[in-house]
């Protein structure tokens, strides 16, 4: 359904400023990105920044790639479990037995991806709760012992931190969306002969899609985009890009800025494109 003429011009003063904050940033970001750093008297436009970046040059482009597949990884592998995390979780919980409140869904939503981020940390690190348990309960010889679970090379830490945050929001739209779907459907199919995996694939897949794809391109821009989990929980290499670009925003040499403003700009490009693949799925469904 399009907005009306009504609600448009109720929503105008908020969409002004936000587009003006939103268009200064980008224009500031692509400009320094473009070589423009007046902090050093450099005002000839170039694209020595993304040149660095693809070669593999440069203070960032050394590690550009590494830290693009890294994200990916991290990206790829919360969304997916996740995502079928979730879906099996709000069948099962659409299922009279099981349907209830809620509520122990919810409160997981309360708590920020940081504060979420810190519990893993003190959960998991080698000298963390399980680590000290097992060595308690003669499990392990040492805490030192303990699987490397967080601040590790393949980011399993960083994965676990948005699986306990992502589980929970997405079973949370399939399972609205499953309680607003009648029940005849899956009659039909299990008198007519059709077994669970049947019921399932035929049946409740199609009816969760529209929450289900949305929802998953969502937590992957997000988890995409993310900074503080990546940094909290990650190691020095390889880094996720949001992290790499503010190591170059910040670097002493000024010049490595502009390739921290060119990967902030790749990534909030791959963020855009995918809004935009969802918004227009969002139109061809409709």
């Amino acid at each position: 359904m399009k907005p009306s003429t009504r609600t448009l011009l109720r929503l105008a003063p908020t969409l002004a400023v936000l587009t003006i904050l939103l268009g200064a940033s980008l224009l500031y970001g692509l400009a320094q990105s473009l070589g423009y750093l007046t902090i050093i008297g450099e005002k000839e436009l170039n694209l020595t920044a993304y040149i660095n970046l693809i070669s593999g040059q440069g203070t960032a482009g050394r590690e550009f790639w590494v830290s693009l597949g890294f994200s990916l990884w991290i990206s790829l592998a919360s969304t997916l479990l996740s995502a079928i995390s979730a879906l099996f979780l709000a069948t099962l919980l659409n299922r009279r037995p099981f349907n209830f409140d809620t509520f122990a869904l919810n409160w997981n939503l309360a708590f920020p991806h940081l504060v979420w981020g810190v519990f893993i940390l003190l959960l998991l690190t080698q000298s963390g709760l399980l680590a000290r348990w097992a060595d308690a309960l003669g499990l392990i010889d040492a805490p030192v012992d303990f699987p490397i679970l967080v601040r590790d090379r393949y980011g399993i830490g960083i994965i676990l931190t948005y699986l306990g945050k992502e589980i929970p929001f997405l079973t949370l739209l399939i399972l609205a969306l499953l309680r607003t779907q009648s029940e005849g459907y899956l009659l039909v199919a299990e008198n007519l002969g059709a077994n669970a995996w049947q019921r399932f694939r035929l049946i409740t897949l199609p009816l969760v899609r529209p929450a289900l794809v949305p929802g998953s391109l969502l937590v992957f821009a997000y988890i995409f985009g993310a900074y503080e989990v990546p940094a909290l929980l990650g190691v020095r290499y390889p880094r996720a890009l949001p992290v790499l670009a503010l190591e170059s925003f910040t670097n002493p040499d000024l010049r490595a800025r502009s390739e921290g403003m060119a990967i902030s700009l790749i990534v909030a490009f791959v963020v855009l494109l995918i809004v935009v693949f969802a918004r227009a799925k969002e139109e061809l469904q409709g």
